[in-house]
This record gives structure tokens, sequence and C-alpha cells, in this order.
């Protein structure tokens, strides 16, 4: 193989579409996919390529120093992209040791292996670490996020997210690791386990269930279709420059119950159901603590330098992540009552 890359939190929303796009597209590199399977990891991401000679699944948690060190000295990779992480800020909020182990310990112990593996030869190599913009704090209702904007962390995940970031840029200024960060807005589309909002209203649509929406829906967000976010970071990897932050966003804005209310429309048309029929499952519930007022990123450094450009306006996708959704019932059930984790059970655990 030409090259070794490990990604990390490879099961997952983003890196399920992240390992499928660099398996197809780099039939030459050997994907190492490493995951601890907590409840967001599902191997059934991935059925479609784990038969492919170019990819290997590998069962570690990060948070484990001594067990990276024996897989980074087992498998040698010459890159990382790191995407294990927790991320739900409600999570967070109700349980932020977790955050702290996995974001900021679990990347330290990664730096620490890549440290060791590398140390006496940088040539080729890269540790490519994927960040959030909640790092960057709220925004007004004007201006956006830009590599330059000082760090402000509102919640124990992003405050978690932006120590991992440090992490990150004090490993190349002291040690010489060879290292890219990138920073992105609110994904969507298919995989995306059913606690992050797009998902979940979906689901309580498909069963006439009430669509929780915090506060009045007036907080705004920047909205990033998971293939365009896994093309960058593909861009990225393999252009970006040593020591370079870029911010990945969708330019699409949108406040909560706008996006809400545009949902509700996708799913009538697709269930034939009568126009605002879905819009009555609407509930406003109490505000999240230290809910951000807005978030919004300016992409222009990334589509200027690497000429990276998101694919779908913010209508076309929700589209197509619907469609998705209700084409793949069977997904979403199995993660809903937790049967998709039999899977690694069914496929490796006897291997």
């Amino acid at each position: 193989m030409k090259k070794t890359i490990l990604i990390t939190g490879g099961a997952g929303f983003i890196g399920s579409h992240l390992v499928r796009l660099m398996v197809n597209k780099y039939p030459d590199y050997k994907i190492l996919n490493l995951d601890t399977l907590t409840y967001a990891g599902n191997l059934e991401n991935l059925r479609d390529i784990e038969g492919r000679p170019n990819y290997t699944f590998i069962k570690g948690d990060i948070t484990d120093g001594a067990e990276m060190l024996r897989i980074f000295r087992e498998h040698r990779p010459e890159g990382v992209i790191h995407l294990a992480a927790e991320s739900h800020v409600d999570r967070s909020i109700s349980d932020p040791l977790a955050f702290i182990r996995t974001n900021v310990i679990g990347t330290v112990n990664l730096l620490n292996a890549a440290r060791e593996l590398w140390k006496d030869n940088w040539e080729g190599k890269r540790f490519y670490h994927i960040s959030t913009d909640e790092v960057y704090g709220s925004l007004g209702t004007t201006g956006y996020f830009t590599e330059e904007t000082s760090y402000d962390p509102r919640s124990p995940y992003s405050a978690s997210k932006a120590s991992s970031d440090h992490m990150v840029r004090a490993w190349h200024h002291t040690y010489n690791l060879p290292v890219v960060i990138s920073n992105c807005s609110n994904n969507y589309g298919p995989n995306q386990f059913p606690e992050k909002l797009i998902p979940l209203a979906i689901n309580n649509i498909r069963h006439n269930k009430l669509i929780p929406v915090y506060g009045k829906g007036e907080n705004v967000r920047d909205w990033l279709y998971v293939e365009d976010h896994a093309n960058a970071i593909d861009l990225i990897f393999h252009q970006g420059k040593n020591g370079e932050t870029y911010n990945i966003g969708g330019n699409n804005e949108w406040t909560n119950i706008d996006l809400i209310r545009k949902l509700c429309q996708v799913m009538d048309k697709a269930l034939n159901r009568k126009p605002g029929e879905s819009e009555k499952l609407i509930t406003f519930v109490k505000d999240r603590a230290g809910h951000d007022k807005r978030y919004a990123i300016d992409s222009s450094k990334l589509m200027n330098e690497l000429g990276w450009r998101p694919s779908l306006q913010f209508e076309q996708g929700l589209e197509k992540t619907v469609k998705w959704y209700l084409d793949n019932e069977e997904w979403l059930n199995s993660v809903i009552t937790g049967e998709y984790a039999n899977y690694y059970a069914q496929q490796y655990d006897n291997r």
C-alpha cells in the first residue's frame, strides 16, 4: 500500500462518510478505522466497504494511552485523521468528565503516539484534528467566525474541543509535529445518530410525536452536508499547510424554528400528508443552559487557498437526508432500540 491512514471515530456519523470516501477514492491507501463503538459508533454504516482489501477495522479506546501506542507501533500509520469525540452538548452538561476524558486526554494520547512513532522522520506525516465552530463561542446578528476569531467556548463540550485544539497546536510548536486543524459548522445527512436535531425531528414526525424546540427556536446555525464535509477533510489532509487551521461551513444559516418548519414541509410531501400537518407537532421547551445564539462560518480561506466549495444548497441536502431516513427505517429503528450494537459481536467477535 502507498500510505497507511488511521481514522479515529470512523464508525460514527462524519467518520463513516470519510472512511467510505477514502476507501473508495484511494485503493492504494490502507485505511484503518479506529473506533471504540460507543452508542454513536455503528459499523452497519460501513457494511458496503467492510470487505475491501484496503480497509481494516480496529476496536480501541483513545483514552487508553498504552493501547494507542501499541496500535501505532503495530500498524505504523503515516497519517492520522482524528474525528473521535464526544459531541452532544446536552450530554456534556450532564456528564462533563466524559468529554474531558475523550476529547482532551484521548487527543493527547494520539498526539503522543504519533510523536513517538514519527520522531525520527516527519517527512510525509500528518496529524489532522477535526474540531467544531462552537469553540469560538456565540455571534450576534452579524459577523462570521474566521480562523483568527478568539476562542470563547460556552459549554463543557465546546470547552473540551477548544482544549484539544490547543493541545494539537502545542504539540506542533513544541515538538514540530506536522498538524492541521479544521473547525466545522453543524453537519447533517445520512447515518446521524437521532439525538441530533434533524434526525430526531425526522423520527418524531414519522411517528407523529412532538418535536421539541429549545426556547423560541431563534438560535441560528450554519448547516453543512456531511459528504461536503468529508470532501473538505480529504482536500485539507492532502493539500493543507502544516500548522494551519481551516474553517468549513455550508453557508446555510437557519434559525432552528425555520429549519424545523422547512423540515415539516419536506416530510409532509414525502409522507403524503396535508401541508402544515407536521407543523402541529412543534412544541417549545425550556432553553438549554448556556445556549449559544448564533454560529456562522467564513470558509473563504478554504475556498480561496484549496478550491473547496459545498456541493448542495440546504433545501437539496435536506430532501436527500429525509429520503435516506425514510428509505432506511430499519437502520433508524436499530439505532433507536440499540440493536445495532449486536452487529460488532456478530461480525467481529468470532474472528
